[in-house]
């Protein structure tokens, strides 16, 4: 039987645009949702009960993972602050982005990001976003080119300095170029507590602009130390009866906050409950979404910027907040970059999903700006995980992923399939002997098995070199004589 050319190839055009339907109409730009990526600070990977966590009650954000997808080797972009941040927003891993480390500017602020940075938050501006960034920023004082008004967000409120964002009742919170005076919050009175006062622009925002697609960044502060909250759970949630009361606006309800943990010490009993405000934030923007109807057309990211810190008391260990992982923040072992990630999209991503897909924060920019139909970015390490998002088996893989940190004598870690490679004190000697574990077997980390590999070692050095550029703002061999393995 002879098929008129014509008709075979109307075929094939009708099978492809079948196939690629989704990811096509995305691109250009159609039935575009609302966007929110929730941030939190210093959030270990086994901090939820999605993920393990048995002392601290979680359920909005549990609800996120059931009415979604729940990745499970999922990393920050570094293991600290500032660095994840810019990893995330630009798209580049810590060897190539340009904030590389917690760098303090003062009266007040962080290293800039520099005017030729560019953020995904700007490439949503071009596509028509309307954009806000509410929490913590800590990549640019007010009127410097790291200002998030000059970096893709038309509003901002809160903590500019994340060195200020460590106290909860600070003096100030930044608008925009305007400095909110907190009147009364001094180091003896506690009168206004930030997080509220943010999260209350937050909600209004979406508010306000429920109209249109908008793209909300909530990078917010909690449960980062110092360990401090208001008097209505700092006292009431380990009374006893915590369960059975419900907090003070917020929320929060019964089965919201610590349950059976009455006689926990207070810096214990904090944490317990800067987690549960923090899952209780969660809770009230996905009540907003409902509430206006945005849900359905609204993709919600949360992650951590880094695994869970010690600072002010608190005891990562006794909540098991790295989920029985290696290491803590300011650590390249897995407790120190893994973190949860959970992403919910109404009819586009199976609830209940779980995913093994290994993925960084560089891979946000590329799969928003997919999602969103924006202008490709000029550079990216990432790769895009809609495929993965949208259950398809056409999903990249990295080849490998790489971090640096440039704290504690500098450190390297790399993952290729199934191996980590992690190097200390490379400022030293950047030829330290480099550790390997298998993954696969040994997610703790607790075994070095680089004696018995010495080829799979050599690719992960080589793997090193090549991720590595180096910084002059953030230099990591500088002083050393580094050669190429």
């Amino acid at each position: 039987m002879n098929i008129p050319m014509k008709f075979l190839c109307l075929v094939i055009l009708w099978i492809t645009l079948g196939c690629h339907s989704q990811s096509s109409a995305f691109r250009r730009g159609e039935n575009r949702p609302n966007i929110v990526f929730i941030l939190a600070d210093d959030l270990g990977y086994g901090d939820l009960g999605c993920y393990g966590q048995h002392i601290i009650k979680t359920p909005h954000l549990d609800r996120l993972a059931s009415e979604g997808m729940r990745f499970t080797q999922f990393y920050t972009g570094a293991t600290v602050c500032a660095p994840s941040r810019s990893a995330l927003l630009t798209g580049q891993h810590t060897g190539h982005t340009y904030i590389r480390g917690n760098k303090e500017m003062q009266p007040e602020g962080q290293e800039p990001l520099a005017d030729s940075v560019q953020t995904f938050a700007q490439l949503l501006q071009k596509a028509g976003y309307v954009t806000g960034a509410f929490g913590k920023w800590g990549l640019g004082m007010v009127g410097t080119a790291g200002d998030p008004n000059r970096k893709g967000f038309d509003e901002f409120f809160g903590y500019n300095c994340q060195r200020q964002s460590h106290r909860y009742y600070p003096t100030h919170l930044w608008h925009n170029a305007n400095r909110i005076v907190l009147e009364g919050n001094d180091l003896t009175q506690k009168i206004h507590y930030a997080p509220a006062i943010i999260q209350e622009k937050t909600l209004a925002f979406i508010e306000q602009h429920r109209n249109k697609p908008f793209f909300l960044f909530m990078p917010i502060v909690l449960p980062h130390a110092e360990l401090q909250g208001p008097e209505d759970e700092y006292y009431r949630l380990y009374d006893g009866a915590f369960e059975e009361t419900p907090h003070k606006g917020n929320g929060y309800g019964p089965g919201a906050t610590v349950g059976g943990y009455a006689s926990v010490d207070k810096p214990r009993a904090t944490y317990a409950a800067m987690v549960s405000r923090l899952d209780g934030y969660v809770g009230e923007v996905l009540r907003k979404l409902d509430e206006l109807g945005l849900a359905e057309n609204t993709i919600v990211m949360f992650g951590s910027d880094n695994g869970p810190h010690t600072e002010g008391g608190a005891d990562p260990q006794f909540f098991r907040s790295a989920g029985g992982l290696r290491g803590v923040k300011r650590d390249l072992y897995e407790g120190g970059i893994r973190t949860p990630f959970l992403v919910r999209w109404p009819g586009k991503v199976a609830a209940g999903s779980i995913s093994e897909h290994a993925g960084a924060f560089w891979d946000v920019m590329p799969t928003l700006v997919e999602i969103a139909g924006a202008p490709l970015p000029r550079y990216t390490d990432g790769l895009s995980f809609l495929p993965t998002l949208l259950g398809q088996n056409t999903q990249q893989r990295h080849r490998y992923l790489y971090w640096e940190f440039h704290e504690g004598g500098g450190k390297q870690a790399v993952r290729m399939g199934k191996w980590k490679g992690v190097r200390l004190q490379v400022k030293e000697n950047p030829h330290t002997p480099l550790e390997l574990y298998d993954l696969s077997n040994d997610m703790a980390e607790r075994h070095n098995v680089a004696d018995q590999h010495p080829d799979i070692v050599a690719q992960l050095q080589q793997a090193m070199d090549e991720a590595h550029q180096e910084s002059t703002v953030f230099p990591l061999f500088s002083g050393t004589n580094k050669d190429k393995h």
